[in-house]
Formats: C-alpha cells, sequence, structure tokens
C-alpha cells in the first residue's frame, strides 16, 4: 500500500497528481491482495460449475489481527457482511463509490493521508503545509530519497535483470505492487527514469503482464487462496 503511494508522490511537492483518479481503488485493491496473501481472507470455492473470479464471494478465514490499522479496519468490515460479497464489490464499498447508502459505511476514510503518515513516522517523508490560493493542503514532500530510489530499482528490475516468463516464480508482492501500481496510474513514474531501450522493455513485458488471464491463471496448480484473492483483483481492474 505504502509502496504504491510512494510511487505516486512528487517528491518536492509531497502529493499524487490532481489527475490521477486511479489511485483511490487502486490502494483499497491492494488492501484485499494483502489481506489474502496473510491468509485472512479467501475466496469462496469455485463449485462444480467453476464461477469466474469476480462471481466468487470473499469470504473471512481469521480475524488474527495484522498490526496494520487499515488492514484490521478492512477486515473487520469483511467478517461482519452477511451475505458474503464480491471482490469487485468491496473494491467499492472500501472507495465510498458505490449507490448503496447501507454500504457508505464500509468506506476506508483519508487512506491516502493515514499511508502517508505511516512513511513519515518511517523517516521517507515529512508533512508541509502547502497554499493553493483557494485552500490550504498538507503535502508530504520526500526527504528519504534512497528509500524510493530502492523501490523504484525493485520495480525496474522485477521486468528487467529478474524477469521470468513464467509468472508462477514472481514474487507475490512483487506482482501485485505491478498490477495495482498500474492499476493505480503510478507504475509510469517507476519506468520513467530508465534509457529508452530499457523503457521500452519494461512496457513490453508489463503489457505480458496485463494480457495473462486471470481466470485461466487461477486454475494452475501453483495456486493458494491468498493467490487466488490477487488474481480476483487483477480482474476487477483489468475487465
Amino acid at each position: 500500500m505504502e509502496e504504491v503511494l510512494l510511487l505516486g508522490l512528487k517528491d518536492k511537492e509531497g502529493y499524487t497528481s490532481f489527475w490521477n483518479d486511479c489511485i483511490s481503488s487502486g490502494l483499497r485493491g491492494c488492501i484485499i491482495v494483502e489481506l489474502g496473501l496473510r491468509g485472512r481472507i479467501e475466496l469462496e470455492a469455485c463449485g462444480m460449475r467453476r464461477k469466474s473470479l469476480l462471481n466468487r464471494k470473499l469470504i473471512f478465514k481469521s480475524d488474527s489481527p495484522t498490526g496494520d490499522v487499515l488492514l484490521d479496519e478492512a477486515l473487520k468490515h469483511i467478517k461482519e457482511t452477511q451475505p458474503a460479497e464480491t471482490v469487485q464489490s468491496w473494491i467499492e464499498y472500501l472507495s465510498g463509490e458505490t449507490w448503496n447508502p447501507l454500504k457508505l459505511r464500509y468506506q476506508l476514510r483519508n487512506v491516502r493521508e493515514r499511508l502517508a503518515k505511516s512513511l513519515v513516522e518511517k523517516g521517507v517523508c515529512t508533512t508541509e503545509k502547502q497554499n493553493f490560493l483557494l485552500f490550504d493542503m498538507t503535502t508530504h514532500p520526500l526527504v528519504d530519497s534512497q528509500q524510493k530510489q530502492k523501490l523504484v530499482k525493485r520495480v525496474q528490475e522485477s521486468v528487467l535483470n529478474r524477469w521470468t516468463n513464467d509468472v508462477s516464480r514472481m514474487d507475490r508482492r512483487m506482482l501485485g505492487l505491478l498490477f495495482l501500481a498500474h492499476s493505480s496510474d503510478v507504475l509510469e513514474n517507476a519506468f520513467a527514469p530508465l534509457n529508452d531501450d530499457d523503457y521500452d522493455v519494461a512496457m513490453k513485458r508489463t503489457r505480458t503482464l496485463l494480457e495473462i488471464e486471470p481466470d485461466q491463471e487461477a486454475t494452475k496448480a501453483y495456486i493458494k487462496g491468498g493467490d487466488e484473492v490477487l488474481w480476483a483483483v487483477v480482474a476487477a481492474f483489468t475487465k
């Protein structure tokens, strides 16, 4: 979650692009993926009719605390909701993008600000106030550029030096980061510093990932519960 936001934050200005309306839902997707990878939630069984990922309900598995306030808040909502809902629905509910007034209580508020505060506590960013003609805004300029450079380097290497054509061999969190950074419209920020040749390779391999059919990938032997949740989130953003 923090990594997606860090890729989106402007280093000196300390805020995400005003034109980026994707990052809100992308961050909620990150929350669901992380809960799945930590074994707190899973998809219901696909059944004899082989339901698609987007039609399968997201079900609570364990309420063991994660140690992360945002994750635990989302997990509490999922646990208390009956009947269960789909991954697509939960992304909308947690983002507050639903027409159902009864579901608005599930919205996770101030997610960007809370993640930015965490980055401040870790010494990656600082907090400032900026005046924009009509309003004041809290911003979080970068103070530890090395941390962001390390993140950008890891993202670049995942599609360059460490690239594998076998997606089952990719680190699950890096795979999720690539998909959700793209869905949040911030992946380009990691590739922008590359030379032209490496940039073309990185974009080509990213397109290769985006062309994967999530429902087909989710049926493969290596898939575990958390992987199914990851591919369901990918399906929600790519279909």
